[in-house]
């Protein structure tokens, strides 16, 4: 059985680094814990990979847990120079909703890996999001812009980046059904690429529907094209910024670590492979 890398307060709920157990004793950590490598989108925006870095050393200072990141498009380390001397690893994809690159994408990048590596042992996590939290991170970013949580005056538009998975886009439409029901005059999922309604059209609606003010969240990890664009172009009376080094996010990627361990390795991966 393996010991949690983890401290207490972290999978209490917490946010912090571990500080000690009860009588201040920290338990002691196990000699060998399966590195973790974060595999986040990539972006020609040098701001993307910076907000990536300091999430992830927000990371390394909560756990005991080996950390390392990887790309998968237009910034460096690959995921195959990633896992460079590995034996073993929990892979998460840093990204907010299951789609195109955690359905095919980075599974195809690992049977690749262990077909060069036989030997390799991967315990494939899941996506960031959905996960409760991730309301709670938007509403800090929304309180950020001055926007008070459950505002009954406010509407929120929830933006996300958009995809081609209709299944993507309805996790999105999830969410903000769900962030309604938290006291806001009322919330509504926007796409920023590839699905509408996008965030102009939904922030129109909102108003057209008496809306007092509107508000957008975008529901994304780090600045970069998206995010300038709907900063930009939405319209509404308050933007928040992107989700970035929230804490909220620290506690979901230590989770889904936590979570990926009990998986036997690579049956997750070898189940959503290329098709």
């Amino acid at each position: 059985m393996r010991h949690s890398p983890l401290g207490p307060d972290l999978l209490a709920g917490g946010t912090g680094p571990f500080r000690g157990g009860a009588g201040g004793h920290s338990p002691a950590p196990p000699e060998n814990p399966v590195p973790l490598v974060a595999v986040a989108h990539g972006s020609r925006d040098p701001r993307a990979a910076a907000t990536v870095e300091a999430l992830l050393d927000q990371v390394r200072r909560a756990t005991t847990v080996p950390v390392r990141v990887a790309y998968l498009d237009h910034t460096r380390p690959t995921l195959a120079q990633a896992m460079r001397g590995l034996d073993e690893a929990v892979v998460l994809p840093l990204l907010l909703t299951e789609a195109y690159h955690s359905k095919v994408d980075l599974p195809a990048a690992l049977n690749e890996l262990k077909a060069a590596k036989p030997g390799l042992r991967v315990h494939y996590g899941t996506t960031l999001g959905p996960h409760p939290l991730m309301l709670s991170a938007l509403e800090r970013r929304l309180a950020e812009a001055g926007v008070e949580p459950g505002d009954p005056d406010t509407a929120v538009v929830l933006v996300s980046a958009g995809s081609s998975d209709p299944q993507a886009n309805a996790v999105i439409a999830d969410m903000a059904g769900a962030w309604a029901e938290r006291g806001w005059w009322g919330v509504r999922a926007a796409y920023a690429s590839a699905a509408e309604p996008t965030p102009v059209q939904a922030v129109t609606a909102l108003r057209e529907a008496g809306a007092p003010r509107v508000a957008v969240a975008p529901y994304l990890l780090a600045p970069g094209y998206f995010a300038d664009k709907v900063r930009d172009s939405a319209g509404a009376d308050a933007t928040a910024e992107v989700l970035g080094v929230a804490p909220e996010l620290v506690r979901v990627l230590l989770e889904r670590y936590e979570a990926a361990l009990t998986i036997r390795p690579d049956s997750r991966s070898r189940a959503v492979a290329v098709r």
